[in-house]
């Protein structure tokens, strides 16, 4: 088929609207290139859109509209074409969702021109209010980036006319700039740190072109960063572009300033956090070979790059890549997808990677590089289990006295310790007295969490959130609702209570309004600014507290808790990425694990350090059972306003399940899902099991062909579920 469809030839394309099915529109005045984004008419909407292929020509051809015009935008390459093929018959995902993940850019169809931007200037302020210091912060996080007037604002919270009045003072530069310049180039010939020869030996493993996947594994500390980056080098110096994948924006900033130092200049930024400016330039630049680097979340996997030669996704174990609503994916997964059709090598970074990992790298499709020892000076922090049986503890008390003891010789010794314990919020639960009632969500089958702090109830899985009731709602009793076990920050009243000259910082997410804010605070931790830092998961992720000694894990049975599939693996990973937090710098630092269960296989192996033995143990016991990486899964959710329907509907499925028997699967269900209510739809789930060979997608396919969903009804296919909420 020829690449160049000329003036009124049928072209099929593929739109961003949620359609199962290619649409036929004549070529417009000049024609297209296949793969070209174009605008086309839909009813009577303008919507975007990427010519797939030829026309079918199946429809009355003097009823088929023309292309309105092809963007000014490289069209989509045949790489790209079948990533999102091959990503969507994986998922089971119609194209144009899947298109439309790659084309989340704002104004993608806008001509290039001038505009007005603003960065940070070098006047003199006459008269510094709030308002005027939040612009001036915002310009000095992001860097060199620039900001529309209106992003700017909105960024720093203030109105337009602050940031007129620091640009009228030369504070604030405004100027007029081409849209979507190119970043400034890197340069990999720099020097980097001087490499241990650990370091040195993974380095010239990674170094390879052409496609590949490596299990980059180090314990928490050993600098696998440097080493990914020394394989950014390579890459770049080849002429191609590379991409970073982090699991939390919190950890971009620090991040980015090590590629700055490294390479001479900041690479582009995808997420959540950049502004709709950044957005476009970015896209753009990445299919114009103007980003050598991006640095991003999951979806910076669906931008459409020239020529891409290495992906590293590091801490690939975390749960964030798991896309868990609209297109559900792994981006993991899709990496090693994408790399083996682009010809990219791709580097999975992890000190306790998933059992999916340490699987294919065990049966070789993987290759493995190790780092075993920690970089310069630092050690591995001895573990130890404090049993709580043994531990004399009032009802209100969360820190045994074992571990508060502990904390006292650091507070002393002027280091830092950490408080870990996986709930946020003040307590998870809050119970009348008078009468047992429970205060949940009322959109949800959830408890609500009280959030001392903000002085509000927060349902964890929709949002809500309402005042703190002084009486309860059910019996109206005064002053009897009691907060029932603990948050985060709860236990930084306790500790504020059992040390109070000490200075305690809680560390959640949810208690900062902004990245900015965030990183601010974990910046004036690791400069020495708390001895007690009480933190959930966030902390566990990559962050550096040269100071800290001593980690205490509050509850460290509260992961094996449930029945998913997953506890046992998650709770060591959470564990043992906690506990390397301490001693990173020239001190040995300690991890004190409180447990009720001190004989359990899992807080054993965290202990004795016997990593292979753990993976060796959780890979017979799934191989065993036919679970994942040794057989697959597929999750149904159903959702509706009525239950009723609903599990009609996953009774209906459950009984013609012959599509699924015939390549050995198993339908388990329905039944209501653990939250089996969110935002007022009751939730249904089914479960799928079948052997590791079986042609799953296909089976599921022609099992869910028939259903005809009435009403508002949902159903949502989610092949290798992550979670089972």
């Amino acid at each position: 088929m020829s690449g160049f469809f000329h003036e009124g030839d049928l072209v099929g394309v593929v739109t961003t609207q949620p359609l199962d099915r290619m649409l036929d529109y004549k070529a417009p005045e000049g024609g297209c290139h296949l793969g070209a984004f174009v605008e086309v008419p839909l009813g009577p909407r303008k919507v975007l859109g990427v010519v797939w292929g030829a026309g079918r020509g199946d429809y009355d051809r003097s009823k088929i509209r023309s292309v309105i015009r092809v963007l000014d935008v490289p069209p989509m390459r045949a790489e790209m074409k079948d990533f999102l093929t091959r990503a969507g018959a994986y998922t089971l995902t119609p194209l144009s969702l899947m298109v439309r993940l790659a084309t989340r850019s704002p104004g993608l169809g806008d001509p290039p021109a001038m505009r007005k931007i603003f960065r940070m200037g070098t006047g003199q302020v006459d008269r510094m209010t709030p308002a005027r210091e939040k612009v001036l912060a915002v310009l000095e996080e992001f860097g060199g980036l620039s900001f529309t007037l209106k992003e700017l604002a909105e960024q720093a919270g203030v109105g337009p006319s602050v940031v007129k009045g620091l640009a009228a003072q030369g504070a604030v530069r405004e100027e007029d700039s081409p849209r979507d310049l190119p970043f400034t180039p890197l340069d990999p010939s720099r020097p980097g740190k001087q490499l241990t020869e650990d370091q040195a030996a993974a380095v010239a493993a990674l170094d390879r072109d052409g496609y590949s996947t490596t299990l980059l594994k180090g314990v928490t500390g050993s600098g696998k960063t440097e080493v990914y980056l020394e394989a950014v080098a390579a890459c770049l110096r080849r002429g191609r572009q590379a991409l970073v994948l982090l699991p939390e924006i919190a950890l971009t900033s620090e991040f980015l300033t090590r590629v700055e130092q490294r390479f001479g200049a900041r690479p582009a930024e995808w997420h959540s956090g950049v502004t709709m400016t950044e957005r476009r330039r970015v896209w753009r630049m990445v299919a114009d070979g103007g980003a050598e680097l991006v640095v991003g979340a999951r979806s910076a996997l669906f931008l459409p790059y020239r020529d891409l030669g290495l992906i590293v996704v590091d801490e690939e174990h975390d749960s964030s890549y798991k896309q868990e609503e609209g297109v559900l994916y792994n981006a993991r997964d899709m990496t090693v997808l994408r790399a083996s059709l682009c010809g990219a090598q791709v580097v999975l970074a992890s000190a306790t990677p998933s059992l999916e990992t340490w699987a294919n790298a065990e049966a070789g499709k993987y290759s493995r590089v190790e780092l075993t020892s920690r970089f310069g000076e630092a050690v591995l922090p001895e573990m130890r289990a404090i049993d709580m049986r043994n531990e004399e503890l009032p009802g209100s008390r969360w820190v045994s006295p074992s571990l508060q003891k502990e904390i006292a010789k650091r507070i002393e010794l002027g280091e830092q310790s950490l408080v870990f314990l996986n709930r946020r919020g003040y307590a998870p639960m809050t119970l009348c007295r008078a009468c047992g009632h429970q205060i949940v969500c009322e959109h949800c089958d959830a408890r609500m969490v009280e959030h001392r702090f903000l002085k509000r109830l927060m349902c964890h899985q929709c949002g809500e959130t309402k005042p703190m009731p002084t009486a309860c709602p059910s019996c109206e009793a005064e002053d009897r609702l009691a907060p029932i076990g603990p948050g985060v920050e709860r236990m930084g009243e306790e500790l504020a209570e059992l040390f109070p000259d000490a200075r305690v910082v809680v560390l959640s997410s949810d208690l900062y309004g902004t990245s900015r804010e965030l990183k601010a605070h974990i910046e004036a931790i690791a400069e020495g600014g708390a001895d007690i830092i009480i933190g959930t998961q966030l902390v566990a992720k990559g962050h550096n507290f040269p100071h800290l000694t001593l980690v205490g894990v509050i509850d460290a049975d509260l992961g094996l808790q449930g029945s998913d599939l997953r506890a046992a693996e998650k709770t060591f990973q959470l564990m043992r990425q906690v506990a390397g937090r301490a001693g990173r710098a020239e001190k040995r630092g300690a991890a004190l694990l409180q447990t009720f269960q001190p004989e359990h296989p899992v807080i054993t192996s965290i202990l004795n350090g016997d990593e292979e033995a753990f993976w060796r143990a959780e890979a017979a016991e799934r191989e065993q059972a036919g679970m994942p990486p040794y057989g697959r899964m597929a999750g149904v959710i159903l959702s509706g306003p009525e239950v009723g329907p609903v599990f009609d509907l996953g009774n209906a499925l459950a009984r013609n399940d012959a599509a699924l028997k015939r390549v050995g699967a198993q339908v388990y269900g329905p039944a209501p899902a653990p939250v089996a209510r969110i935002r007022g739809r009751h939730r249904v789930r089914l479960l799928v099991k079948a052997p590791k060979g079986a042609a799953l997608q296909a089976a599921i396919a022609e099992w869910i062909r028939p259903v005809r969903l009435k009403g508002d009804l949902r159903l949502q296919i989610d092949i290798d579920p992550q979670s089972f909420f």
